[in-house]
């Protein structure tokens, strides 16, 4: 510790350093600081001014919540921001340099890959795309493909890796391309229609098909390979397989739906980062957020080598950071000073990096997009429910204030209420306790069902909504007559609503798309469809994979099929579904973003409605 004798106010360049930042910081900036809370962060701005460096450290070690260890750890952050500022300096003259290259044009091809289905051609804006991409091969750099959702990126990689083989760039070895599980299909069959002469292996399945695929590459069984397709699970999910992709030795790992690598300190991130790979694409639909720990994990993957042995540091720096989620992104003027210079000058240095362009820039016979927010009256039943929800909680909320009670948390209170405006089947309300008796002896008298003690079945099923008990009654055969009336699963305020719009679109030609967030809600909404005489598919996220495409080519093929049910999160990334022209987004997400990548199923390339 520092005593009276030792502290001295001869200020080197770090105390001068901690004792400016120390005075100006906002609370926000203090926070960075690693073990400063809120507290310590509004004790240290009471505690000014500091006029020297003996002034800190005494008030440091007199104020209440601080402590002079948080002087080193305020050197530390300081000494983070300097790498992180260096750093910056030397992005900035490559993005210089890449700017001058794209400014030169550094690549011209005028014609598509000859290797390319000649039945099928790139848009204009596509062969821009795959120019881009061919720049940055020139220069030896790594690129994010941004274009907004629907305008192909899959087709503009594909391209491009065709290119590369046709003009013998390829190299050794062949290209990686990870994608969620619900593109999976869709990439396989994307590279057989556009490109069939490159030869692509899945790398899916069982654990024992994979380890056989593993050892037989390991024997030289990639001869001739040219692209290894598979998922994020797969890549990361046993240390056999993360070995495997970081000794076998790849020309291109390309990343879709890349704003997954948003964070430098998840495993994921380290997993992906390790691939072996010479270069990297990163494809995205999301715009880049006002976010540095979301900026600079981007950065740090498309530029591996400029931060290398930094990352540890930059991992401290920005630990305290917020990560968008879609929903809490920062405005600009929120953001602590340093953040808001970095930020700006991440953007800056990533423009080179970064190719986006917007349906309404490239597509402009893409049919325009009609929003419109629907307001659907809660049904007088439904109404009754949802104010005796609120009645009820507003009595909780009391209790809990005077200490009697302590039932609910508030995001469980608003997910009881967004379910009664989804639907009343989603709570219980139609099956009564005695009936619920009566239901667990005859499921404990039925030998398929899991339980046999009455008394714990009855348990379970004072905790089941409605709907799943009607569900257990179309499972078990010994619960005849204990289903929903069809009146009462068609009784909802949306439902009411779909009553009204359904009819009119199905007569006038068109197809429509329905989300739900809860697979619940789309099981309601199966029923409803079905009792309805509305032939309909439906995806969510417990669909097989190998099976996910299949639904998606019958719904394009089909035009009888007038509903596809998808849930959002599962439904809502990179698949193609243009033979509808509606999107129905039942419930909303939290972030909007979602809904927006599940719109835009069906406004992209190849819709003319």
């Amino acid at each position: 510790d520092d005593s009276d004798q030792d502290i001295s106010d001869d200020l080197t360049g770090d105390k001068k350093e901690v004792l400016e930042f120390l005075s100006t910081a906002t609370v926000g900036e203090l926070r960075v600081i690693p073990h400063c809370s809120q507290k310590k962060a509004e004790a240290i701005i009471q505690q000014r001014p500091y006029i020297g460096w003996k002034d800190l450290v005494e008030k440091f070690q007199e104020g209440k919540f601080l402590g002079t260890e948080l002087l080193n750890s305020a050197q530390d952050v300081l000494r983070a921001r300097q790498v992180v500022q260096a750093l910056m300096k030397k992005c900035t003259k490559l993005a210089a340099q890449m700017e001058r290259a794209i400014a030169a044009g550094a690549s011209s091809v005028k014609k598509q890959p000859s290797l390319l289905s000649p039945s099928l051609t790139l848009a204009g804006y596509q062969m821009v795309g795959l120019n881009w991409l061919l720049v940055m091969h020139g220069q030896w750099l790594n690129g994010i493909l941004a274009d907004e959702m629907g305008l192909g990126k899959t087709v503009q990689v594909i391209a491009f890796l065709a290119h590369l083989k046709e003009t013998g760039m390829q190299g050794d070895g062949p290209h990686l391309v990870v994608v969620p599980s619900s593109t999976l299909e869709n990439w396989n069959n994307e590279f057989a229609r556009w490109c069939p002469s490159l030869k692509v292996v899945t790398y899916y399945g069982s654990p024992e098909d994979r380890k056989a695929m593993r050892i037989g590459w390991m024997k030289g069984g990639l001869e001739g390979v040219d692209v290894i397709l598979t998922t994020y699970s797969i890549v990361s999910s046993s240390p056999e397989e993360r070995k495997m992709f970081r000794v076998l030795r790849m020309q291109y790992v390309v990343l879709d739906e890349a704003h997954m690598l948003k964070n430098m300190a998840t495993q994921r991130y380290d997993n992906l980062a390790r691939i072996n790979a010479e270069h990297r694409i990163l494809l995205t639909g999301t715009p880049l957020q006002n976010n540095l720990i979301e900026l600079m994990s981007l950065l740090i993957f498309v530029m591996p080598h400029m931060f290398e042995g930094k990352k540890d540091i930059l991992k401290s720096l920005f630990s305290k950071c917020p990560v968008s989620n879609g929903t809490n992104t920062l405005k600009e003027d929120e953001l602590p000073r340093f953040e808001q210079e970095q930020v700006a000058q991440a953007r800056r240095i990533m423009k080179p990096f970064v190719l986006r362009r917007l349906k309404c820039e490239v597509l402009k016979d893409l049919p325009t997009k009609t929003d419109a927010t629907l307001l659907c009256p809660l049904t007088p039943s439904q109404q009754e429910k949802y104010h005796d929800l609120i009645q009820t909680f507003s009595q909780q909320s009391t209790q809990e204030l005077t200490g009697s009670s302590r039932e609910l948390s508030g995001m469980a209170m608003m997910m009881q209420l967004r379910k009664m405006a989804n639907h009343p089947v989603l709570s219980r309300y139609h099956f009564t306790d005695e009936q619920l008796e009566d239901i667990a002896k005859r499921l404990a008298a039925d030998p398929t069902y899991k339980e046999t003690n009455p008394e714990y079945i009855v348990q379970d099923l004072a905790i089941m909504s409605d709907y799943q008990i009607h569900h257990l009654g179309s499972v078990h055969k010994c619960l005849s007559g204990y289903s929903l009336p069809k009146e009462i699963l068609v009784e909802s305020g949306k439902f009411w609503k779909l009553d009204e719009m359904l009819p009119r679109l199905k007569s006038d030609g068109h197809r429509v798309l329905i989300f739900s967030q809860f697979v619940i809600m789309l099981d309601v909404l199966q029923e409803y469809l079905h009792i309805r005489g509305y032939r309909n598919l439906r995806l969510d996220g417990s669909t097989p994979v190998t099976s996910r495409q299949e639904l998606i080519d019958a719904f394009n093929a089909d035009e009888s099929i007038f509903a596809f049910l998808l849930s959002t999160r599962a439904g809502g990334l990179g698949i193609n579904l243009t033979a509808a022209d509606t999107v129905i987004i039942h419930d909303v997400d939290f972030n909007p973003y979602n809904d927006k990548q599940a719109e835009d199923r069906c406004h992209r390339v190849g819709q003319t409605r």
